[in-house]
């Protein structure tokens, strides 16, 4: 479930206090501040009638003619909107130095230190609107050159001051430090169950604002990407909104942190690296590296692993980030990110080129399980070479094409693509069908039923080594290797996991005579109580 960009900052609400009159240096004319400052400050527990959530507030006549300042005039901002929240609107423009709060105005009022940055941050949301708890903000100079607090008031600037050094501290930045976030963003991807590609990390970003460029790398057996946008505003807002989701249910979890580089040099335009801005950059030849600098060509570069992508991530709705309107701004849910080469990210995929002879639905259902939680099984009576697989959902259909595409089954190279089927029906009374339709959505094989089940974490393309569970303590080796040669198998080599005798890795001769092994073997019966687990596994013996 997706965190408003608000949860981020509840961490240090309790820092934050009312804050109490402010006494404003240096007064000048007054224009629209009147608003806020006549009669006095209004306490932070009274509430007046505000219509500016049905109509938009008029901008001073005389606004355009306000000298620049330090200090930022907010209109309209919500009641319970937290100081913190505000202060987060000035942060990717420079440093915060003083914050005023006027909860029963709707106003407030941030201090910037160097006038650049609120000219920067006024320039900005003029052409962009601000935006906190889903209404607008109107962001303009203020008349007043400067917030300062006397002695009477001194706790209540301490107050400010907490939460404003929170929010640095929160954001990367010291209360010393100078300037905005980068607008390059370190992308981490932890508990990768399913692949991550470039395209979708693209997708997702991209609802935050423009991508410019993207490179992706594996670092650690970690994959990782550096993206980069035009300013400094949409790099936090997709820092804020995004660090800690899920791309996946329970998995691919997004960690996101400021990179060290300025800017992203891209030299190809391929599956690792992409540059927006320049769509002629030629693909390169596979395996050459994709280069990126701190303001200068080949300083830094990196290798890349070839990863493949899966559809509907982050499936939690947002339609403002980071203070900024989003233009058509939706869920990203299901329909938000197609398969590739789909025009809809559906359950039921077509397997073609079977073994007649063969291939059974529970054949079927064993090894497409593998890589999801089959629910229906479907060989095609007039047709017995093809058959429609549904499985539990779109990205486990995918995982499952991925990895299953053009392996040999029984002697056949089969091919798995996306079925224009929604669901997979059974056959009507009286219907001709053989026992070729089954239905397993209450199978209590399925591998994944659980959710955020170890299982997603050891999902492998298919090999000549199986990974052996649920082996009881009562069963040795012998037993093990005696079984699978009784089925027809060679068994190469075996071994027992060290720590755990429950576990272990069988080598057959070769990946097609493991795919067959791991469907006759997989839930065969060990003892009375025990039946095997066979799964494909990563390592060698």
């Amino acid at each position: 479930m997706k965190r408003p960009a608000s949860d981020l900052l509840y961490a240090y609400t309790l820092l934050t206090q009312p804050i109490q009159p402010f006494i404003f240096v240096d007064s000048m004319q007054r224009g629209s501040e009147d608003i806020a400052l006549s009669n006095g400050l209004v306490p932070a527990g009274t509430l007046v009638d505000n219509n500016n959530d049905a109509k938009k507030a008029k901008v001073d006549k005389g606004q355009n003619n306000i000298t620049p300042s330090r200090v930022v005039h907010l209109r309209n901002i919500p009641t319970e909107a937290s100081e913190a929240e505000i202060i987060h609107l000035g942060m990717p423009f420079g440093r915060v130095t003083n914050v005023l709060v006027l909860k029963g105005k709707n106003q407030a009022f941030l201090e910037m230190a160097e006038e650049s940055a609120a000219v920067a941050m006024v320039s900005y949301f003029t052409t962009c609107s601000a935006q906190l708890r889903g209404r607008t903000v109107y962001v303009q100079f203020s008349n007043h050159r400067e917030l300062k607090t006397d002695q009477t008031h001194s706790n209540s600037n301490a107050s400010a001051q907490a939460a404003i050094q929170a929010a640095q501290a929160l954001n990367g930045q010291t209360v010393d430090t100078q300037g905005g976030p980068n607008t390059v963003l370190r992308v981490i991807v932890e508990n990768m169950v399913y692949p991550v590609t470039l395209d979708v990390l693209y997708q997702i970003f991209s609802r935050v604002g423009q991508v410019l460029k993207i490179v992706t790398f594996t670092k650690n057996n970690t994959f990782q990407a550096l993206i980069q946008y035009p300013d400094v505003v949409m790099a936090q807002a997709a820092k804020m909104n995004l660090d800690g989701q899920n791309i996946y249910n329970g998995c691919c979890t997004l960690r996101i942190e400021y990179s060290k580089l300025g800017t992203l040099n891209v030299k190809f335009n391929n599956d690792k690296s992409r540059d927006y801005t320049n769509p002629s950059l030629p693909s390169g030849e596979p395996g050459l590296d994709v280069s990126f600098s701190l303001g200068a060509p080949g300083v830094l570069a990196s290798s890349f692993a070839t990863m493949r992508g899966l559809a509907s991530p982050l499936t939690s709705p947002f339609g403002t980030i980071g203070g900024l309107q989003l233009p058509g701004a939706a869920a990203l849910n299901t329909a938000a990110l197609r398969l590739p080469g789909q025009t809809g990210a559906g359950c039921v995929l077509l397997v073609s080129n079977l073994s007649e002879e063969t291939v059974t639905p529970d054949a079927l259902f064993t090894l497409f399980g593998v890589y999801g939680d089959v629910q229906r099984v479907k060989i095609l009576f007039n047709k017995k070479d093809t058959a429609l697989i549904q499985m539990s959902e779109p990205q486990q259909a995918y995982l499952a094409q991925t990895h299953l595409d053009k392996v040999k089954l029984f002697g056949k190279q089969i091919r798995v693509m996306p079925s224009k089927h929604q669901g997979v029906q059974m056959p009507k009374e009286g219907q001709p069908d053989a026992g070729l339709t089954k239905d397993y959505s209450a199978s209590p094989l399925h591998r994944f039923k659980k959710p955020g089940s170890k299982n997603y974490q050891n999902i492998y393309a298919p090999s000549a080594t199986l990974h052996l569970s649920n082996i009881p303590p009562t069963v040795g080796e012998e037993e093990i290797k005696a079984a699978f040669a009784e089925a027809g198998f060679d068994v190469k080599a075996f071994k027992f996991f060290p720590k755990d005798h429950k576990m272990a890795l069988i080598q057959l001769d070769s990946v097609d005579e493991a795919i067959v092994a791991l469907i006759k073997m997989h839930n065969f019966q060990l003892s009375d109580a025990s039946h095997l687990r066979v799964s494909f596994s990563k390592s060698t013996i």
